[in-house]
């Protein structure tokens, strides 16, 4: 019998379109691997929605392996010490992977190709960093000619489906229980209202990416209005690899409608990526210069009305509903999210990265890249981002989106007001008791924050 091979698990749980599994399983008997490696992200290690998404997805990619003869090896610690103890005990010299980039991964990597063989294949993105450059040769820093870019070499290539088989070792190396892990949050259980809302693992990615083929045609439109939910809600499912980018773009370009808007997202979290290539530490540090002159409000000062922001409790209702979503779903609508980073940038004056760690814990989807660029894109301090002096009005954006139902379904205090005065209750005189004033007006907050970056510019 052949020496075993050893498939790395990571952001890749999935079994179909799954290049590193195709490559390991031709070889001949595959031990797939996950390892929970708290020790490389550093400040980066999984948030606590993360950890709940992770342990249903890891239960369901054991269930998916067994069924092909095969199972999961969990371990934990470092990913270059615990793939060379696994390969010491079977005798595997070989570790195939799918490329990551987040900066912990890429030094896992190069860590783990110093003590084995390793082999890492393309498919958790549309298209590899760097395949689409422009005319000098650089990354592309602009997200539009990035796309269009990106977009002469689409369709990508159609999807593998998972092997029949998987090749067992003749003896299996130890494995951590996953219930050990204590994945789950249970004292309290602030995660109890996510299983109404998800089906973690490859079969749920699929059958989301089925739902939304026939509602793609008014993503466009719909993509806006918080009270239809009119995305996709496939990002968890991505961001964990559950399903391949290349099997949604196919499955949503089969749509009878023209889909061209979705498409350019999934392109949006290739740009994402390629950003956070070139500059790692976008996660943590302004991608613009003169951003970090920019006097932030201390916490100690801006404490009370960060943990109104994180609680909902702020007097703007479609920034306390998505607020309240997100702590009870682990996900919040895009068009929300926007609004919501905007008002604790701009209105409340506190530095973008404390609502970016805050999701960072409470998203079922916090995907660095992703998330990164998206907050320093609202903050105006990123490569290609928003102009910091474009200031969201949240109770205009809220009638402007039709946002009453989805207040109402979130901010419960506020259900019985109609549809002109639940944006903005004082304007009305109509806020409840039990709902508290704006902790900042509007205009206010504005001439604040102008006042802050005009400083800032000198």
């Amino acid at each position: 019998m052949t020496d075993p091979v050893l498939l790395w698990f990571r952001q890749d749980l999935r079994l179909a379109d799954q290049a590193a599994l195709a490559a390991a399983a031709s070889e001949g008997p595959v031990i797939p691997v996950y390892i929970l490696d708290d020790e490389g992200p550093r400040q980066w290690e999984m948030g606590g929605a993360s950890r709940w998404w992770l342990h249903h997805s890891l239960s369901r990619l054991d269930e998916s392996l067994r069924e092909k003869g095969s199972r999961l090896i969990l371990r934990r610690g470092k990913s270059a010490e615990q793939l060379a103890q696994v390969a010491q005990e079977v005798g595997a010299t070989r570790v195939h992977a799918l490329h990551h980039y987040e900066p912990w991964w890429r030094n896992a990597e190069k860590a783990v190709a110093r003590q084995l063989d390793l082999c890492l294949h393309d498919g958790g993105l549309l298209l590899p960093p760097g395949a689409v450059r422009t005319g000098t040769g650089s990354l592309y820093r602009i997200y539009t000619p990035f796309a269009r870019a990106v977009m002469e070499h689409m369709p990508p290539a159609a999807p593998h489906p998972a092997p029949r088989r998987i090749d067992a070792p003749a003896k299996w190396p130890d494995s951590d229980s996953l219930v050990d892990w204590a994945l789950l949050p249970a004292r309290p259980n602030w995660a109890k209202g996510f299983d109404a809302d998800w089906r973690p693992g490859e079969e749920g990615a699929r059958h989301n990416v089925a739902n939304f083929i026939d509602e793609a045609g008014d993503y466009p439109t719909a993509r806006n209005l918080p009270s239809v939910e009119g995305t996709s809600r496939l990002s968890p499912h991505l961001h964990f690899g559950e399903v391949s980018p290349a099997y949604v773009w196919h499955r949503i370009s089969s749509s009878r409608h023209d889909a061209t808007i979705f498409l350019k997202e999934l392109i949006w979290r290739d740009y994402a990526h390629v950003q956070i290539c070139e500059f790692p530490t976008y996660g943590s540090a302004n991608a613009r210069d003169p951003f970090d002159a920019l006097a932030w409000r201390d916490l100690r000062e801006a404490g009370a009305d960060f943990a109104a922001w994180k609680q909902g409790l702020t007097g703007y209702p479609i920034v306390d509903a998505g607020m309240r979503q997100l702590w009870t779903t682990g996900w919040m609508h895009n068009r929300v999210r926007m609004i919501a980073a905007s008002f604790l940038i701009k209105h409340l004056l506190i530095d973008w990265r404390h609502g970016a760690r805050w999701f960072w814990d409470t998203l079922v989807d916090a995907d660095y890249a992703n998330n990164s660029v998206n907050w320093q894109w609202v903050a105006g301090s990123g490569v290609d981002a928003n102009l910091f002096t474009r200031i969201m009005a949240p109770l205009t954006q809220s009638e402007k989106f039709d946002a009453a139902d989805y207040i109402r379904e979130w901010v419960p205090e506020l259900a019985g007001l109609s549809d002109e005065a639940i944006h903005d209750p004082d304007a009305h005189d109509g806020r409840p008791r039990d709902y508290p004033a704006k902790i900042i007006g509007h205009r206010e907050g504005r001439e604040r924050a102008l006042a802050a970056y005009r400083r800032m510019k000198g």
